[in-house]
């Protein structure tokens, strides 16, 4: 894929053009010799910075995500106290911005992915940063890639429905009921951690771990149980320093 962009770039000029495009006049609006005309243009130089209309629906979605990163990341709040919360927030983020933002958001989600795409994976990684402080605090009911996809069906799920659905007919307590079933189903009612243990690093997690296994654990051999004891028994150990 050709190099970014700068902010005054050809480039930038023509996918600023076919966003502007998409979003007035839907998909069908987006035509090579439509977009080179508002960019002021020729044609010939979408190909050439593209590759084809594919290319510029690429770069159309990377733009998409990066705008949606900044809002994301001025959001983000990697001290959060309450991770479930921030789940609530993030989700709530993603929807509002496919509900005022359709065209775009749906080029975003269809894109194909020829090229890397540094705003997606960089979304992404924020998702599964989320995911990761819900399942430190012990609050994950399912694995975290498990939860990873349930929060982005659900996010994009409510988006499509939203905008499926007939604006007399809308209401807003229908994204409210699928951001709490999202919740439900991936955060337990209570952490099964004590929020000081998370708080406190792995230690007092895993003496709360090894506290509540039961010494006739059917799911593990004696020689598993032997060696998750050790594990936990060597990550509760107040001696932090590492080994070597």
């Amino acid at each position: 894929m050709p190099p970014r962009d700068t902010t005054d770039s050809p480039r930038r000029r023509i996918v600023l053009a076919a966003v502007e495009l998409l979003e007035n006049g839907g998909p069908d609006a987006v035509s090579t010799r439509a977009v080179a005309a508002a960019a002021g243009m020729q044609p010939p130089a979408i190909y050439r910075l593209f590759g084809d209309k594919e290319g510029l629906l690429e770069a159309v979605a990377e733009h998409g995500y990066a705008q949606f990163l900044e809002s994301k990341r001025a959001q983000l709040d990697p001290a959060a106290p309450d991770p479930v919360e921030e789940l609530r927030r993030g989700w709530d983020l993603v929807v509002e911005f496919g509900v005022s933002r359709p065209e775009l958001f749906t080029v975003m989600n269809r894109a194909t992915g020829r090229g890397p795409d540094a705003a997606h994976r960089a979304g992404l990684e924020i998702l599964h940063g989320r995911v990761r402080r819900l399942a430190a605090a012990g609050w994950l009911r399912v694995d975290e890639e498990l939860a990873a996809q349930i929060i982005q069906a659900t996010g994009q799920g409510a988006v499509i429905t939203w905008r499926s659905t007939p604006a007399e007919r809308r209401n807003p307590a229908l994204l409210t009921v699928l951001r709490e079933s999202m919740v439900a189903a991936v955060t337990r009612a209570e952490p099964a951690v004590p929020a000081a243990a998370a708080e406190s690093g792995p230690a007092p997690a895993a003496r709360a771990l090894r506290a509540a296994l039961p010494d006739d654990a059917d799911i593990l051999s004696d020689a598993e149980q032997r060696l998750l004891r050790e594990w936990l028994t060597r990550l509760a150990a107040d001696d932090a320093t590492p080994r070597t």
